[in-house]
């Protein structure tokens, strides 16, 4: 570990060695360049056609990218520019504010004008939404995340393969790298904005970035400071140094390859390196919280949650495909958040100021509320459009199947602003299981509640040479874990006790197979996992008669208005094939004990006893 001489030797060296008149820098701005996102795919009947290639049919209109012109700006329009204190501190970041255009807080119009102009290959979409592109990294990259070893945050840290450590001196290089590029733009966005809804334990987030489509992201994921706020904001907890354009050194000690996404706690900042996708920068901020509000006894959650219209509460876990936005979408309820929480001593809020959906597939009809947020201020990521109409074609997946778009939680009309709720009356813990041998709802007490939030269990289903499908058990502890810090024990220990104190109930609901895995059986029917979502909303769960479900030890109802009592316990729906269905009981309880064993041994004794016995 280096002490602070070495440290600041080591500080001198780099910038001596990558200084704002390096080589580097001189190659960048001789060559003018700008953001590498590649352009955005427009299609005409069977053609697909990009900004920069060519269509098979001469019968195509091109879509050309706007042309890069100078600033030029409109006679009554004033410039919102970012004049800093030069003594505040976040000048140790090293951007150089007397020689660079700083564009902070800038209005969405502002931004779709700058993204529109100097960002090869974005465009509008019919909605009105920006249409753009990330680059060649259309997903995060889970891989090339570090976070810095040293000494005041370390022992906190669950290392592995989700936290890889990287050492100060090469986060310090990656921070000059980063800095080095941002300085020979012409123009920077900052965006300073909060995370978390509670004045009380909400963070001051500053976004540095080169990209317009960069800043309008994050002005909608973070909460939007009004401007008494922003005149008073002061100095950031937190900085995000985003130079996704420009690489990381691949012989860099810790680099594996040239992207990087290296947070460090104690100086407060995250550096991104080669990528220019979006979601990194949004899942960094959930990391940060996910360190932070544990720290502060607040526990942080990777969920959605709803409130009804008498203030009750609900939680929804589940990873993709389990159902969590469909069935926490409720016209019934008023949405707090989509998919990061905090709950802390008074209650639920949401960390995130909007919202940041999946568009693969989306229709009006199946899913009218986030449909009807892709608008005017909403930014499309990666998605195809026609190149006459600007129509987006969301079956089209030809770039990417993680077409995204981010828009402010307000855009949503049941949202409830602002996003804070009271204490959670019920946790719904969401799984597709392909195996069909967990039940379509049980009830969980503390001690299973904490294994199976340890646990995050679903099912894929994946494609045989034959064709023929087969389950996948997927594991992703506390329903989150690429973005943990901590034990996944020390969430789910919070997560109990908040659960003993407020009295929640805690249900597992199946919304996979049932009477069989997916060879044999059937997806359990839409209207039946919303008919058990109401059972649990109006309580009539809490009068019914249970039965305990061997193996798993889990509490079934015997009766739930409005599904089939066939459907209720698996055993029954499997019928006949009892000794099938016993096997496949055995092979899923092993695959939750193979994976189980990795906690044990931070776990209690009543913790792995409420999982399944073989």
């Amino acid at each position: 570990m280096m002490t602070n001489n070495e440290q600041a030797k080591a500080t001198s060296a780099i910038k001596e060695s990558i200084s704002t008149t390096s080589s580097l820098q001189i190659e960048l701005l001789k060559s003018g360049q700008t953001s590498s996102a590649s352009s955005i795919h427009t299609s005409s009947s069977s053609h697909t056609v990009s900004s920069h290639g060519t269509s098979g049919s001469h019968h195509s209109h091109h879509h050309h990218p706007l042309p890069h012109h100078p600033i030029q700006s409109h006679p009554g329009a004033h410039a919102h520019l970012y004049h800093p204190d030069p003594e505040a501190a976040y000048h140790d970041t090293g951007i150089d504010y007397n020689h660079v255009l700083m564009i902070r807080n800038a209005a969405s119009a502002k931004l779709y004008e700058d993204a529109l102009r100097y960002e090869d290959g974005t465009i509008i979409s019919s909605a009105g939404a920006l249409v753009t592109s990330s680059g060649k990294k259309t997903g995060r990259s889970p891989k090339d995340k570090r976070i810095v070893d040293e000494p005041s945050t370390a022992e906190d840290i669950w290392w592995g393969p989700v936290n890889t450590k990287l050492s100060e001196h090469a986060f310090l290089i990656n921070h000059e790298r980063a800095v080095d590029y941002l300085n020979t733009r012409e123009r920077l966005y900052v965006f300073d904005g909060y995370a978390g809804w509670d004045p009380k334990y909400r963070i001051k987030i500053r976004v540095v970035c080169a990209r317009a489509y960069h800043c309008l992201f994050m002005r909608n994921m973070l909460i939007r400071p009004t401007d008494e706020e922003l005149e008073t904001y002061g100095e950031p907890d937190f900085t995000i140094l985003n130079a996704g354009a420009f690489p990381a050194n691949r012989y860099t000690t810790g680099m594996t390859s040239t992207t990087s996404v290296a947070i460090d706690f104690r100086r407060k900042e995250m550096v991104i390196l080669g990528t220019e996708y979006a979601g990194e920068m949004k899942k960094g901020v959930f990391t940060i919280m996910h360190y932070l509000m544990p720290r502060a006894g607040v526990l942080s959650l990777h969920s959605s949650a709803n409130q009804g219209t008498d203030g009750d509460v609900t939680l929804f876990f589940g990873l993709s495909g389990t159902g969590k936005t469909t069935l926490s979408a409720d016209p019934r309820r008023h949405l707090i958040g989509d998919d990061e929480h905090c709950w802390s001593d008074t209650g639920v809020f949401n960390i995130e100021g909007g919202c940041y959906a999946k568009c693969i597939d989306l229709s009006a009809e199946k899913e009218p509320e986030i449909y009807g947020a892709i608008r005017y201020g909403a930014v499309l990521e990666n998605v195809v459009l026609d190149e006459d109409t600007r129509e987006v074609d969301y079956k089209d997946c030809s770039l990417t199947e993680n077409t995204r778009c981010a828009y402010p939680i307000e855009y949503i009309p049941n949202a409830l602003i602002p996003c804070i709720g009271g204490h959670p009356k019920n946790i719904i813990m969401l799984t597709c299981d392909a195996f069909g041998v967990l039940p379509p709802v049980s009830r969980l007490t503390p001690a299973q509640a904490m294994y199976h939030f340890i646990s995050g269990y679903t099912a894929k289903i994946a494609g045989t040479e034959e064709g023929v499908t087969e389950p996948e058990a997927t594991f992703s502890a506390c329903f989150g874990q690429p973005f943990l810090v901590l034990h996944p024990t020390r969430y789910a220990s919070m997560l109990a006790e908040k659960i003993r104190t407020h009295k929640a109930h805690v249900w597992l609901v199946n919304t996979g197979w049932a009477g069989g895995d997916v060879r044999l059986g059937k997806r359990i029917a839409l209207k039946y996992s919303r008919a058990i979502i109401d059972a649990v909303h109006s309580g009539s769960l809490n009068d019914v008669e249970y039965e305990k479900y061997p193996v798993f030890g889990l509490d079934i109802p015997k009766t739930v208005p409005n599904v089939p009592a066939e459907v209720l316990n698996p055993r029954s729906a499997w019928g006949a094939a009892t000794t099938e269905f016993d096997g496949t009981v055995r092979k899923l309880a092993s695959l939750f004990n193979e994976n189980f064993a990795k906690y044990s041994s931070e776990a209690t004794d009543e913790v792995i006893a409420a999982g399944p016995q073989i």
